[in-house]
Order: C-alpha cells, then sequence, then structure tokens
C-alpha cells in the first residue's frame, strides 16, 4: 500500500490511474497527467537540454537521458540476457537482441509476408526489395 506524505500528492497519484491528462501541450495535441512531464515533453519543442554529460559535449533533454548515455563512459551493462553471456547498456537493445534467441518476429513488410526481429532489416529489404526509401 502507498502512502502519501500530502493530499496533493494523492490527487496526483490518482491523476495517474484514472487515465486524466489536464496538462496540455500549447505546441502540439498532446496532454499529460502531471505538470512535470509536460515541461519535460516541451523540450522537443524548444530543443533545450538542460542536462550535460560531464564527459563529453552532448547534452540531453531529460536525466534519464544522460543516464542511459553515461553508461558509454561507465562501459556499465547491467541488462543481462537470459539466454546467454551478453549484457547491454541500453534494455531496448537487450529486448532486441532476445529476439534472436526467442524467435519472435514483430516486423512485418507491409509489401509481402516477410516478418523481421529487428526493425534495420526490415527497413533494409524494404529499401533493397521494394525501393522505399
Amino acid at each position: 500500500e502507498k502512502a502519501f506524505s500530502a493530499k496533493n500528492s494523492f490527487r496526483k497519484h490518482q491523476i495517474t490511474h484514472a487515465g486524466e491528462k489536464p496538462y496540455q501541450c500549447n505546441q502540439c495535441e498532446k496532454a499529460f497527467s502531471s505538470k512535470g512531464v509536460l515541461i519535460r515533453h516541451q523540450r522537443i519543442h524548444t530543443g533545450e537540454k538542460p542536462y550535460q554529460c560531464s564527459q563529453c559535449d552532448k547534452a540531453f533533454s531529460n536525466n534519464g537521458h544522460l543516464k542511459r548515455h553515461h553508461r558509454i563512459h561507465t562501459g556499465d551493462k547491467p541488462f543481462q540476457c537470459s539466454h546467454c553471456d551478453k549484457s547491454f547498456s541500453v534494455k531496448s537493445n537487450l529486448k532486441s537482441h532476445q529476439r534472436t534467441h526467442t524467435g519472435v518476429k514483430p516486423y512485418k513488410c507491409s509489401q509481402c509476408d516477410m516478418v523481421f526481429s529487428q526493425k534495420g532489416n526490415l527497413r533494409t529489404h524494404q529499401k533493397r526489395h521494394h525501393g522505399e526509401h
């Protein structure tokens, strides 16, 4: 059971479960359940990147992306494949890799019946066989 220190915090928590999105972006049609998420989203429009890497000149629009990037410098690979000894610095790369073990092919060509485990392989196929850019 989750406890809240203030009535306002509890209300914000309820909004996330109710699916309410009272915070509207003034640049596009998107709406969000919290002001913080709206502010982070608005950086897409402004190009603001307040999170600067201390190791190189890269900057990011949100702190989570900076933390993920920082693993490049530390070599940290916290996402371990349960099928082999490979590990990854980014969770989505692990998920993509795991499809080589499971055989899951979620990417289907819209022009023919070919299916692929990797999105990049689908794009290569479409360029090569269907002339798509």
